[in-house]
Order: structure tokens, then C-alpha cells, then sequence
């Protein structure tokens, strides 16, 4: 079969718009907006960009919204002006804000009140010139908006003071326009979002993602998933924040083309909150992480959902651990489809088909992906053998924004990503991902993945969560240490390790255990191995 993916992000939007109207698109805090309002809204907001900004094609746009309503309206909103939209994290300090609007430009901000103060602070330093503020309930009806909002602000006081030189409010911005946008002519090889790489090992990139490459992504997941998407059936769970490229192309894009229906969960911390949102829902879809889904197992009331109509579960982000895997078929009957991507791919590159479900793999690659493995000097290597993953399709970015050398270095000719990833392709085509190059440990010249040693504590019973890393050793090389959250008070060291070596060759075996209360994470949940790295007395500051 080929697939067409020389397509149009606006193109797609709207196709699906008309075709299932009304039908519901999104629905955050009890309220539901179907494809007709979402078409109408981000209608408004693309003309108000037009008609009452200096923002023109091409121009970079920010977004820092969590999971409401706004973010679709703003986002297709954005796209539908011609603009290239700028993914940014609402946890954002005003440092990591300030870099991420300096680096891409970015003449205007999306913003949510609850978090304006940190921009606030840093606009005065970058090209912003258009800031549009949006409170919590504002695509919500006028009495539960104003009720809404009024309790976020003055009794809750969730919102600090904050100023902007140039600013409007949401709802402002949509009912401005008199005329309605203008349709901008745009080529699928023209960059649709700016997606910046987590930066926790070195100063974030903006990766160029074209429309050509999310919606190459879009149509490979629903081409690779087409047993278990149905047009028009599915709620999908959205935990995951969508300005997450992972939550992006399925939330927003897959699940979107297909006419299925989305249900934010704008903090999925607060697990309590979470759990109760979901009570009474005939939810089909559930689309998260490792981290995530224990948590969610940890929780009473969760076991007591109907999970009779759930058909997919899907994990990506961070590696699945085998324990979990097996608890959440206990508690769910539903098997995890484990996938992995990354920014630089739109995200998907390879996911666990459904039927076809092997566990402690990422699945087989998308259609029209060549995956291979190389060795420290660029060699193709036999199937079966640990290597650098190399990944090459339609859905790999244009290049980092601004940045020739850093694409130089992943992107060769040929059209190759190099992912940083050491993996296996075993002779049935699936992808095991043995754990990032740059996380690998050397013991005495021994290669420790964390991975493998993480997913091993992780079976043990009073272990609620564990992180690896490499230490420097006396001799010059490494030595492993753990992190271990534990919900046990009595748990020792010796415990942990004795454990340990029960299923695992000795130098693989930490000899370094560290309790934690908690580990540092990521906005999507992933534990920060570079963190913890750098807390360690002799580390070697990046």
C-alpha cells in the first residue's frame, strides 16, 4: 500500500472538522468541545493573528499551555495562520523559558495566568511582542468560567501578579475578529513546529518538524494501528502533556485525523483527581508511561475502574519495566504496546502491534522506516548485536532550528538519524532498546546498561521505583550506583543488593544504594539520570 504523506497540517484539521462535526474532539473539566466548535474557535483565533498582530507565515509562535481546552484551539489556530508553533513546558523556569524564546524567536506567547509570573519576568528580553493570556476555565460556559476562574484567582490565589507590556486575554483574542482568516498556502516540507529536545544534557535544540513529517507519523501509527483505531469510537485517556511531542502526534494528530474524542487530564500529579475523572468512562484508549501507570496502580480506587472497554494501552517516553508490564495486565487485562520515538522523529519510529505484542521490545518499525545498528566507527552491524540505532524515513526532522553542526552530527546524507540509543534488531525485525549510549556504565571495561539493571529492582516487592547510574571508581573506571524509592522503612542496602544479585552477573550489581524519597523527573514523568549524576560529589558538571 503507498501512503500519502505529502499532506497539509490544516488540511487534515479540516477534513476531520467537517466530516465528524458533531462529534466531541476534547473534553477537559467536564466540558466538551465537538470537531464543529474546535473548527470555529481555531478559525477565530487564527483571523485575530492575522488581522491584530505583525505576526506573518513563517513567524514562530509559543505555546505554554498544560492539557485544556485552549491548547487545540491555540495550536490549529496558529497552524491555520501559517505560523510555526513553539511546544513550551508550562514547569518551565524563566531561565529555560527565556533560552527557548530567544533561540526560536518567537514573537508572540500562549500563555496560562497561573504560570504568567515566570514569563513576565523574561519578556522584556526577547522579540515577544504579543503576549495572550488565558485563564483555567476560559473555553468553559459563561456562569461555570466565571465561577471557575473567580476560585482559581482569589480564593485559591493561584495566580501571582504578573504584567506585560503587550498583552490580551484569550477570549478577548477570539471575539476580536470582524472578518473572518485568510487560508495560508503552505508546502509540506515548510516547518509546522518547533520541538525542543529535553536539554537535560546540554542546551535544548529546536527540532524542525515539518508538515510532511507529523503527518508522515500521523498516517504510519494509523496504518500500523489499524486493527485497534476505529474512525469515530475511541476515548482516549491524554495524561501526557500534549506539547509533548509523543502526546502531540497522537492526541492531536492520529487520534484527531480519525475523528476520536480526547480527554485531558490538564495535572495528572495530583492521581487522586485523576482517578476520579475517570470513574464511570467507557475509556478505550490509555496512552502513558512507567512512571505514570504505577502510580495509577497504587491507587485503591483505580483497581476498581471498569477497564471492560478498554482495547489499547500504549507506553512510550521511558523504558517499561517488566513488573509493571505484568501488574498492569493483572489490574487492567489489558497489555501494554510498548513503542519508542524520539523528538528528531515526529516522535514514533517503532511500536508493538497489536496481536503481535512481544514484551521487553519497542515493536516493529513504522511503515517506511529502514532501522538499523551501527558500531563506534559507523559500521553496519548483524542482526542480534548491541549498536548505536540509526533511523531513517519520512517522519525524521529537518534539521535542528539554527543549528548546522548539531544536525551534522546525527543527520548524515543519506538521510540517517543517529539516535543515541543502543538497541538490538532481532531477527524477527523487532527493536530492543538496551539503554541510551551516554547512560551506558563501564565497570572495568564491563558495559552496565541501567535499563536492565532498573527493570531488576524494580521486581522487587517493596521497591516503588529505582534509577541507575555510573559513578567514577577508584581505578579510572565505573561503579554502579541505585537510587531506590522504597515504601518500605526497613528495607536496607543489603536488601536491596542481596536482591540484586540473585538475578544479575556481579559487576552488574550496585554497589552503591541510595534511598530517596523521590526521584527527579522530567514534565512527561521520565526520570533524570543527568540530574542525579549531577549531585554526585565527583561528577563532572555539564
Amino acid at each position: 500500500m503507498s501512503l500519502n504523506y505529502n499532506q497539509i497540517i490544516t488540511d487534515i484539521f479540516e477534513s476531520s472538522c467537517r466530516e465528524y462535526a458533531d462529534s466531541p474532539a476534547f473534553t477537559c473539566m467536564k466540558h466538551t468541545l465537538t470537531y464543529r466548535e474546535l473548527d470555529r474557535y481555531s478559525a477565530r483565533f487564527a483571523a485575530y493573528l492575522q488581522q491584530f498582530t505583525s505576526l506573518q507565515p513563517g513567524d514562530r509562535i509559543a505555546i505554554q499551555l498544560p492539557n485544556i481546552l485552549q491548547y487545540p484551539v491555540a495550536v490549529f489556530g496558529a497552524i491555520r495562520a501559517g505560523l510555526i508553533v513553539v511546544n513550551t513546558n508550562p514547569l518551565y523556569t524563566a531561565h529555560e523559558l527565556k533560552h527557548q524564546l530567544n533561540d526560536s524567536g518567537a514573537k508572540a506567547l500562549v500563555v496560562l495566568a497561573n504560570i504568567a509570573k515566570n514569563a513576565a519576568a523574561i519578556v522584556p528580553e526577547t522579540k515577544v511582542e504579543q503576549v495572550i493570556v488565558t485563564e483555567l476555565a476560559d473555553m468553559h460556559p459563561p456562569v461555570k468560567r466565571i465561577l471557575l476562574n473567580f476560585v482559581v484567582k482569589h480564593i485559591k490565589k493561584m495566580i501571582p501578579p504578573f504584567s506585560f507590556p503587550l498583552q490580551v486575554g484569550f477570549r478577548d483574542a477570539l471575539n476580536k475578529a470582524q472578518k473572518p482568516f485568510q487560508s495560508v498556502k503552505r508546502d509540506p516540507e515548510d516547518v509546522a513546529v518547533l520541538q525542543y529536545t529535553g536539554g537535560t544534557t546540554g542546551v535544548a535544540k529546536g527540532a524542525m518538524l515539518t508538515h510532511r513529517n507529523l503527518v508522515a507519523n500521523m498516517v504510519q501509527v494509523n496504518e500500523h494501528m489499524h486493527k485497534v483505531f476505529r474512525k469515530n469510537q475511541e476515548l482516549y485517556i491524554t495524561p501526557l502533556p500534549l506539547y509533548h511531542i509523543y502526546a502531540f502526534t497522537i492526541h492531536c494528530m492520529s487520534a484527531l485525523s480519525l475523528g476520536n474524542h480526547n480527554l485531558l487530564i490538564p495535572n495528572p500529579r495530583d492521581i487522586k483527581a485523576f482517578v476520579k475523572t475517570l470513574q464511570g468512562l467507557p475509556f478505550t484508549c490509555f496512552v502513558g508511561l512507567n512512571t505514570l501507570f504505577n502510580a495509577l496502580m497504587r491507587t485503591p480506587d483505580f483497581v476498581k475502574l471498569d477497564f471492560s472497554h478498554l482495547r489499547l494501552t500504549s507506553s512510550g517516553g521511558m523504558a517499561l519495566t517488566a513488573e509493571t508490564s505484568k501488574h498492569w495486565t493483572e489490574v487492567t487485562g489489558s497489555t501494554i504496546s510498548e513503542g519508542y520515538g524520539l523528538t528528531e522523529t515526529s516522535p514514533v519510529v517503532a511500536i508493538n502491534p497489536p496481536g503481535g505484542i512481544q514484551q521487553g521490545t519497542v515493536g516493529l518499525p513504522m511503515p517506511d522506516t529502514d532501522c538499523k545498528v551501527i558500531d563506534e566507527d559507523g559500521n553496519t552491524l548483524p542482526t542480534g548485536e548491541p549498536g548505536e540505532l540509526c533511523i531513517r524515513g519520512p517522519q525524521v526532522m529537518k534539521g535542528y532550528w539554527q543549528r548546522p553542526e548539531a544536525t551534522a552530527e546525527v543527520l548524515d546524507a543519506d538521510g540517517w538519524f543517529k539516535s543515541g540509543d543502543i538497541a538490538i534488531i532481532q531477527n524477527d525485525g523487532y527493536i530492543k532498546i538496551v539503554d541510551r549510549k551516554k547512560d551506558m556504565i563501564n565497570v572495568s571495561g564491563f558495559k552496565v546498561f541501567p535499563n536492565e539493571v532498573e527493570d531488576v529492582l524494580a521486581g522487587h516487592p517493596d521497591i516503588v521505583e529505582a534509577a541507575v547510574i555510573g559513578v567514577p571508581d577508584n581505578d579510572g573506571s565505573e561503579t554502579v550506583k541505585a537510587f531506590v524509592v522504597t515504601h518500605n522503612s526497613s528495607l536496607t542496602i543489603a536488601d536491596v543488593r542481596d536482591y540484586a544479585k540473585t538475578k544479575l552477573t556481579p559487576y552488574k550489581v550496585p554497589h552503591l544504594v541510595e534511598f530517596r524519597s523521590e526521584l527527579p523527573k522530567t514534565n512527561v514523568g521520565k526520570v533524570l539520570r543527568r540530574e542525579l549524576k549531577d549531585q554526585e560529589p565527583n561528577a563532572e558538571k555539564q
